[in-house]
């Protein structure tokens, strides 16, 4: 089933210490993308900074856990700007001299030729993670069309894109079996789908076998995020491996069907999936649950890694009720966060003015210029004299969506003429981190019920930064309405989009004129007291240490 090589340093999985009694289970962790640190850039948002965070808490905790992702050459893009200040794409090869060669090499069948697969490890050590083991098909034994495989993160080519599947799925399934096999296999989004044929050759083709040993977990009620492919091409690019394929469409829910649903099939051959979040789960369990032959969809909320995101002066200053110490420190990291703005775009910000943050994937449904779509009653905030905001907006578009580079792209010309408005490129950890430090507002504006978690609340919230949001993935669990947090109260799901954008737009500037504003400048200890309520509830329940632990407890059994 495979081949390793002569050269191969590892044999079995790498953990600096015993695990734990409670999560002795060797569990493999299968995602396309694993957001760890700024130097790896193998992510573009928010599963990859889900998954990172996963593996620091899972080596924070001791788990007999491993993840398994992808080593992109080109990674998935660098933001970089056209002369006119509009977004550009810079794809850019990438080296890391900290990654191991674990001598490791498999064949995956891709189409009609073999692709040999080679297996990187990423040491605990490195960033204090459990071992991640990368792979590529950057070989000189591959063709160029095969070398290319591993290029870049979700390439826009079909066919380039099930072959990335194929070799996360097979690949990687054969890595975990050099290492010494896993009793389970946790699919973290269904790219990795190729697995589960994998397992079901390998088990005698049993669909019970392969329930027994894969879970999975969905992350997004977009269709985008559900992929789907011809079935017939699934077939010539060899996507079931040795299975026939009318055999795995059945074992899929799906016989006779002439597309293949990736998250269906997950769907039928694990024995356990989840939402993540309890809003998802229930939005889930909506979408799937009418399809016969299903898993169970539970719910595990997402989390950020506390140990790596939260600013230990913050932290230390809340917990020793050190209030003067907190607004200092809350203060320096704002102007570090202004003087990075400045440097990039050459807009000086205000210190004292209220700073609002909207920074996320750009994708149509979270509506980045919703703010922008009432211009007079905006530019009235933005010019107040005693009472004035200032925004700043970053986030990498797919590089082929483009609409939401249309977007990027508007709200740079207007952030030329509106005072107080500036648009970041380079959205990454630590721009991600230098934002939720620096920001008092943390906006959040998806279209209920769209956004399956959104965790870069959760981060904002470890930093001091408030969260406005619509009531939408995990805000439901955490947000305590002018408490810790400001919700934007839902619109009627039953009107149409674009009731619902001038619902949510006009509750959003009444919540802004007549609560943030007034509380911010006229009340600042009861703002002092806000963010630290916010501060305080996003503990233990958002720290990714709770979710490590509970996948153990729920799905890992």
């Amino acid at each position: 089933m495979q081949h390793l090589s002569n050269g191969a340093k590892y044999s079995t999985w790498h953990h600096p210490y015993t695990p734990a009694p409670a999560y002795r289970r060797r569990v493999a962790y299968f995602s396309m993308e694993f957001a760890i640190d700024q130097s790896l850039k193998i992510y573009s948002g928010g599963l990859g900074f889900l998954a990172g965070s996963h593996m620091r808490s899972a080596y924070d905790l001791q788990q007999n856990l491993i993840g398994i992702g992808m080593l992109w050459q080109y990674g998935y893009y660098d933001q970089v700007r056209q002369s006119n200040n509009h977004m550009s794409v810079l794809f850019q090869e990438k080296h890391y001299n900290f990654l191991e060669d674990t001598g490791i090499k498999v064949t995956v069948p891709v189409s009609d030729g073999q692709v040999v697969v080679k297996a990187y490890c990423l040491r605990p050590e490195t960033f204090g993670t459990v071992p991640v083991y990368l792979l590529s098909t950057d070989l000189p034994e591959n063709d160029a069309m095969s070398r290319s495989i591993t290029q870049r993160l979700y390439d826009g080519n079909e066919l380039t894109r099930v072959a990335q599947s194929l070799v996360l799925g097979v690949g990687g399934a054969k890595v975990v079996d050099a290492l010494g096999g896993a009793d389970l296999y946790h699919m973290n989004e269904g790219h990795a789908l190729p697995l589960a044929y994998y397992l079901y050759n390998k088990h005698g083709r049993k669909a019970e076998e392969v329930q027994k040993r894969l879970v999975f977990t969905t992350h997004t009620p977009e269709k985008a995020g559900n992929e789907t492919h011809e079935t017939h091409l699934m077939h010539v690019m060899r996507f079931f491996g040795p299975v026939p394929t009318h055999e795995a469409m059945t074992i899929s829910g799906q016989a006779n069907s002439p597309m293949l649903d990736y998250t269906l099939a997950a769907l039928h051959l694990a024995h356990r999936a989840n939402g993540v979040s309890q809003l998802h789960g229930e939005v889930s369990r909506d979408m799937w649950g009418d399809y016969p032959g299903i898993c169970p969809i539970t719910s595990i909320t997402n989390a950020q890694n506390r140990r790596y995101w939260a600013d230990p002066q913050l932290a230390q200053a809340l917990a020793q009720h050190d209030d003067e110490g907190l607004v200092r420190r809350k203060r320096e990291l704002k102007m570090d966060l202004l003087t990075y703005v400045a440097n990039q775009t050459g807009t000086r910000l205000n210190p004292d003015a209220l700073t609002i943050v909207w920074a996320r994937r750009f994708a149509g449904y979270k509506r980045a210029d919703l703010i922008l779509r009432d211009p007079a009653r905006l530019e009235k905030l933005l010019t107040s004299a005693k009472q004035p905001i200032q925004i700043i907006w970053a986030g990498k578009p797919f590089p082929t969506d483009q609409a939401a580079v249309s977007t990027f792209n508007y709200l740079v010309d207007v952030a030329k003429t509106l005072p107080g408005c500036a648009v970041l490129t380079g959205y990454e950890l630590e721009l991600s981190r230098l934002l939720k430090e620096g920001a008092d507002v943390w906006l959040n504006t998806p279209r209920r019920p769209r956004e399956a978690s959104g965790t870069s609340g959760m981060t904002a919230a470890m930093n001091g930064a408030i969260n406005f949001s619509i009531s939408d993935g995990w805000m439901p669990e955490f947000a305590l309405d002018g408490v810790n947090s400001f919700i934007i109260p839902p619109a009627d799901l039953s009107q149409s989009a674009d009731e619902q954008d001038i619902h949510d737009r006009d509750a959003m500037f009444d919540i802004l004129e007549k609560k943030i504003l007034p509380l911010y400048y006229q009340h600042p200890d009861r703002w002092l007291a806000l963010m630290k309520r916010s501060m305080s509830d996003v503990y233990p329940q958002f720290d990714a240490d709770r979710m490590a632990d509970e996948y153990y407890k729920v799905m890992f059994v």
